[in-house]
């Protein structure tokens, strides 16, 4: 599944310049979902087994697979906590966005 990209909403200058239907086609966002999240999740690579459970759990789809194993995209990421307890192996933990881990 392919990333959604971001691009911002313009708002017509008239009312007669609204869309009839959707403003965008599918797979676009007019913003990030982060901004409110206190607590990101972090994969530890070596522990890592690529199961992709996380990958097929992820509500947001922001946890995809790189090579062997996987990546979150921050972006795209509520902070919800699924991916750690999908995860057997121990391999994602939660730490605080204001933490010694923040982006």
């Amino acid at each position: 599944m392919p990333k959604p990209k971001v691009r911002p909403y313009v708002r017509p200058n008239s009312p007669a310049a609204y869309p009839v239907g959707p403003c965008f086609t599918a797979g676009h966002l007019v913003e990030t979902n982060a901004s409110w999240r206190s607590e990101r999740p972090l994969v530890t690579a070596l522990l890592c087994t690529g199961c992709q459970r996380c990958v097929r759990a992820c509500p947001d789809g922001a946890v995809f697979q790189v090579g062997t194993g996987v990546a979150i995209d921050y972006d795209f990421c509520k902070g919800c906590g699924i991916c750690v307890r999908e995860c057997t192996v121990k391999a994602i933990t939660m730490v605080s966005e204001r933490g010694p881990h923040a982006v």
